[in-house]
């Protein structure tokens, strides 16, 4: 959904007869997977959008068709609970979901880190937890911190993954790659919006930039820093640092600016540069205050244009 809070939300409520245990966990199962949070017994709670009202109306009928009563009621207030209160509901709802998977995927990269797990093994369980990763970013309407974090974690592992495989023979053409959309997730970050700055300065001055959780509606788009992307990390390199190195850009001050952003995106202090932080701090207070990505874009790129400047002097 849309980086802003919603103007109103949807409750269902519903009233299920004792003796129907069978339908009281089918209903309970489906609101689970939509998303829903329980404010009260048989009252539940989503975000008021298309697709939450069309999938509420429809679960509102079969309740009523299995003999109890329901009803579908747009609010747009709560009396004692404002938008960020239950706005912190949602995401801690999501942030327990993320916890499931949090424990195994880290045990999962300690052990290919320390070539404990067979690369057959490894693939087959993070498939599974990236599975199940995406069904909770999904039904995550307010984005929450927990799942930026994990979403980082799924890029470390899978940039173990690729260490696996072949390495990628020959260097990538810039002419190769001119006018595409290119795609990643909703609100930048430094990362983000540093490799779609390379992208527009040194490789595709006329590409496109879009937003989204899903490439579903950008099936021909190049994704960068998402899940399962054409470029991403790799190994212990961030994604500006992977192009930087498949296109072969080695202007010095980009090699500088390359160091600035890897020690703020991953924050390992391996070049020992602070100057991005700060960038990237903005960035997310930018998201914070309700920015759209492309007005996010838009002054990161002013941001790095400054940047580059300076690394050219040093």
């Amino acid at each position: 959904m849309s980086q802003a809070y919603p103007v109103s939300w949807l409750f269902l409520l519903f009233n299920l007869p004792a003796k129907h245990s069978r339908d009281r966990v089918k209903v309970w199962r489906r609101l689970k997977k939509f998303g829903a949070i329980q404010l009260k017994t048989s009252t539940y709670v989503l975000p008021d959008e298309p697709v939450h009202y069309e999938r509420f109306q429809s679960l509102a009928k079969e309740i009523v068709d299995s003999g109890g009563e329901s009803a579908l009621v747009r609010v747009k207030e709560i009396e004692g609970m404002p938008y960020a209160a239950l706005v912190a509901m949602f995401n801690e709802a999501r942030a327990c979901e993320y916890e499931e998977i949090a424990e195994p995927l880290t045990l999962l990269i300690r052990g290919a880190r320390d070539r404990k797990t067979a690369p057959e093994a490894f693939t087959n369980q993070l498939q599974k937890l990236r599975k199940r990763f995406q069904e909770i970013y999904d039904i995550d309407f307010f984005e929450s911190s927990r799942g930026e974090e994990l979403e980082r974690l799924f890029r470390t592992a899978e940039s173990l993954e690729s260490n696996r495989e072949p390495e990628r023979k020959g260097q990538l053409q810039a002419e190769d790659y001119q006018g595409k959309t290119w795609i990643t997730r909703p609100r930048p970050e430094i990362d983000h919006v540093g490799s779609a700055w390379l992208i527009h300065k040194f490789i595709d001055p006329e590409a496109k930039f879009v937003f989204a959780r899903r490439r579903a509606k950008h099936q021909s788009a190049l994704s960068y820093v998402m899940i399962e992307s054409e470029f991403s990390h790799d190994s212990d390199c961030c994604t500006f640092e992977t192009l930087i190195e498949l296109f072969g850009i080695r202007e010095r001050a980009m090699l500088r600016l390359a160091e600035i952003i890897h020690d703020a995106d991953l924050g390992d202090d391996k070049f020992h540069r602070a100057e991005g932080s700060g960038i990237d701090q903005t960035l997310k207070g930018w998201a914070k205050q309700g920015l759209s990505d492309e007005e996010i874009l838009r002054r990161g790129f002013q941001c790095l244009d400054g940047l580059h400047a300076q690394c050219k002097r040093a």
